[in-house]
């Protein structure tokens, strides 16, 4: 079944209708904990959100953290000022306080490991280029 444009938008807000009537409220209560950065940590997150050629996923998360730092702000705070849900912030909040920085990044998915290794893609770059 094809849906226009417009079917697909209002059939998207309805599913995304929250369940509740005070979403923030529940988003607070489901807050992982209070997120601390040392100096360190600071800059190293300041540093990857602004990086153009970082994943911007990695970004996003990175600017997550950092909202959340700042004065001990609510999920659906920081959700409503950076374009995500109250639970993509709790996510990052809690993967950041149970994992520090190691935390933000991807986690290793399912399926066949990689076949060619960083020293062959390496290998063959440097040849192309001596070429």
């Amino acid at each position: 079944m094809i849906l226009s444009r417009r079917e697909y938008d209002r059939r998207a807000s309805v599913q995304a209708r929250p369940l509740v009537d005070n979403v923030d409220e529940v988003a607070k209560d489901l807050e992982a904990g209070d997120v601390v950065l040392t100096d360190e940590e600071r800059e190293s997150l300041e540093r990857w959100a602004r990086r153009p050629k970082r994943s911007q996923a990695l970004a996003l998360r990175c600017r997550i953290v950092l909202a959340c730092a700042d004065e001990e702000r609510s999920n659906g705070d920081v959700a409503a000022e950076l374009g995500v849900t109250p639970t993509t912030v709790g996510k990052w909040r809690r993967r950041f306080v149970e994992r520090r920085l190691e935390g933000l990044h991807d986690e290793p998915r399912p399926g066949v490991p990689r076949s060619i290794t960083d020293d062959d893609v390496e290998r063959v770059i440097v040849k192309t280029l001596e070429e």
